[in-house]
């Protein structure tokens, strides 16, 4: 009997990624409600500058959303790892697509309290809070462990096809009419629900102990997370080299005052963080990481860091923008060792807490690290708030590879799992 329930074809080999039962299903079911979240933030961000023209009405747009998401992701990876995941994720999708629906309601309407938007929107992110953890938890009951990591690669490569093509296909509807796009993004809800149904789940290991108060579960988690290097040393690697080296925060400004090409060159520059994650997540999907992931997982931190300080000090717009396409892959490759790392060191009753942690992490390193860009740059200037960001991500990882050794000493993703440290 094999383990970890991977089909095989009649020959013994293993079935391609692609045939195996209910994934397809899955990847466009995610695909269809990111398109949707994408569309959203962008049609919704738009008619609430419309209404208002007030650019603090954009903060509370993200504020609304943000807040709600935060304060509930703990509570929601201790619910993830209690009940029945599939059940969790088709919930939060049917609450977003109902909020999709009521901004639908007040678009139709033309009503102009903002208020009411913001209300939907709270809503929204209460419902993404468990989205994210569910997400997370719930691909490694739906694919074999031997196929994970390329499972990852692959669903990585569909949110960037969704980060791309989201917020253009959402400009388009929004001209045309915001009720049109809203009605789209239900429509993009409704289809993820109904692909998600026959999605197999292979059966999640129960808990070893249940804890009996929502405090020790918690702490459980946390604790959890603290005794082993490879979780930290992962999490925390990737919070501190995007707090410290993310540049999007200063796109405008350098488009604008240094590299001088204006809001066409802006957009481009986004894109090319995203098209480099792109290219880079099909090619992981196919080849994979066979060896050395650890090294590798640092180096790629590694090559963001100095990527980015080439864009810092670039006054050519090329140079600038293969900056960012590189800084876009090696962030892929960070993306697709870290969760690969994570997932399979984690024993599966603890997932949902674990990956809570680490989705807490991730937006609070993107948020924080904005307001760090663009705080420092009021300080500084633009270029040493660049330069600062990226000669201390080399730092971190300089000194995150001497603190957590046994991550970086990690070769094939198989010496993560539980059953190879318990040996």
């Amino acid at each position: 009997m094999r383990s970890d329930s991977l089909a095989y074809d009649s020959d013994s080999t293993p079935v391609p990624l692609h045939r195996q039962s209910g994934f397809l299903a899955f990847l466009v079911s995610r695909l269809a409600a990111v398109f949707a979240m994408q569309i959203q933030a962008v049609v919704v961000a738009w008619q609430v500058y419309d209404i208002t023209r007030d650019p603090m009405s954009l903060a509370y747009v993200g504020l609304a959303q943000f807040l709600p998401m935060v304060v509930l992701l703990l509570p929601a990876g201790d619910l993830v790892d209690r009940f029945p995941r599939k059940r969790i994720l088709q919930l939060s999708w049917a609450v977003q697509g109902l909020c999709s629906a009521l901004l639908l309601a007040l678009s139709a309407s033309g009503n102009g309290d903002v208020t009411l938007y913001y209300v939907v929107l709270a809503l929204f992110g209460c419902a993404r809070a468990f989205t994210g953890p569910t997400l997370q938890s719930l691909l490694p009951n739906i694919v074999p462990r031997a196929q994970l990591a390329q499972a990852i690669a692959l669903n990585s490569s569909i949110m960037k096809i969704a980060v791309i093509g989201g917020p253009l296909l959402g400009g388009i509807l929004y001209a045309v009419g915001g009720s049109l796009a809203y009605a789209v993004c239900l429509g993009c809800f409704v289809t993820a629900l109904i692909l998600l149904v026959p999605v197999p789940v292979r059966q999640v290991q129960e808990a070893k102990a249940r804890e009996a108060t929502a405090w020790r579960r918690f702490t459980a988690g946390i604790g959890y997370i603290h005794s082993q290097p490879i979780i930290l040393g992962a999490i925390s690697l990737d919070l501190f080299a995007v707090l410290l080296g993310g540049v999007v925060a200063l796109l405008p400004i350098y488009a604008q005052d240094i590299l001088g090409v204006g809001p066409e060159g802006l957009g481009a520059l986004r894109s090319a963080i995203a098209i480099g994650a792109l290219l880079m997540g099909i090619f992981l999907g196919m080849r994979g990481i066979k060896r050395h992931a650890g090294l590798v997982m640092f180096t790629a931190v590694a090559i963001f860091g100095l990527a980015n300080l080439v864009f810092a000090l670039s006054t050519v717009f090329w140079i600038s923008w293969l900056a960012l396409l590189t800084a876009g892959a090696a962030d892929m490759i960070s993306v697709y060792v870290r969760m690969t790392l994570i997932q399979l060191a984690t024993p599966d009753e603890m997932r949902g807490r674990v990956n809570a942690v680490n989705m807490l992490f991730i937006g609070s390193s993107n948020e924080l690290g904005e307001f760090r860009a663009g705080s420092m740059a009021a300080w500084l200037g633009a270029v040493p708030a660049a330069v600062v960001g990226g000669l201390g991500t080399l730092a971190v990882v300089g000194a995150w590879s001497r603190i957590f050794a046994p991550l970086r000493k990690v070769d094939r993703f198989d010496d993560a799992t539980v059953e190879h440290r318990e040996r």
